[in-house]
């Protein structure tokens, strides 16, 4: 079986994520004695194995819906956000004054994967929302090096995942120093948790459910886990999948 947790799973928080996984195989009764690390996401997504792992919304609408069952959505209680739902900032150089429009027209926007709805849908929804598209783009394959190349000007601006964002300022606040964080995206659902087709996600989402309320205060804080919420179908699928880059 396979267990994957890699989405926020930065190396500060590996151990809280391993702490985490072994409350939710207690619950189970069932399932690998570790978390799947090197593993391709896609392979653990599409897997028949799939016991647990994460994926982006993006993804679980475009590729995904049809063929695992959606478990539920971690909330991570951002302000000013329905539970379960999260954004990006949109983030530029410290220093840089130039408006969202006018990076839109003569900048790069550094973005990690064109299924990624953080750092490709949400920024393309925002600029689309103000008759905007991007005049050029570097896919970076992650967001941390979206952020690098912000900072080291080979691109202009990019969109962090919040949840993302939040985690490296708490444990590496020099990582995101030389940023500013100017505007954020419109709030969408969540990161969710799936598993394979074939089994039963319900027993799954309570036992995911009863270890994050059971977890240590220090590693919940570290995690930024508030809870699990059931975010339907058809409002993931309702959001527009985006143009290609």
């Amino acid at each position: 079986m396979i267990t994957f947790l890699g989405m926020y799973d930065m190396p500060h928080a590996a151990s809280a994520y391993d702490r985490l996984w072994h409350a939710i195989r207690t619950e189970l009764g069932h399932g690998p004695d570790a978390l799947s690390r090197d593993i391709d996401p896609w392979e653990a997504w599409q897997s028949d194995d799939l016991l647990l792992a994460q994926t982006c919304g993006l993804p679980f609408r475009a590729r995904l819906y049809g063929q695992v069952n959606l478990v539920g959505t971690p909330d991570y209680g951002l302000r000013d956000c329905p539970q379960g739902y999260y954004y990006s900032y949109i983030v530029r150089r410290r220093g840089d004054s130039r408006s969202l429009r006018d990076l839109a027209r003569g900048g790069t926007i550094a973005f990690n994967d064109p299924l990624s709805q953080s750092g490709w849908a949400a920024p393309v929804a925002l600029l689309a929302d103000k008759g905007l598209r991007p005049a050029a783009t570097m896919q970076t394959g992650a967001h941390l090096a979206s952020a690098n190349a912000v900072l080291d000007g080979r691109a202009d601006y990019a969109a962090i995942d919040a949840i993302s964002y939040m985690m490296w300022d708490r444990a590496e606040p020099q990582v995101f120093a030389g940023l500013e964080a100017f505007m954020r995206t419109k709030p969408t659902p969540g990161l969710p948790l799936i598993t394979a087709q074939s089994r039963d996600p319900k027993p799954i989402a309570q036992a995911v459910t009863r270890s994050i309320h059971t977890m240590d205060a220090a590693d919940r804080d570290i995690l930024l886990l508030k809870g699990l919420v059931q975010i339907p179908e058809a409002i993931y699928r309702a959001i527009p999948i985006p143009p290609m880059p």
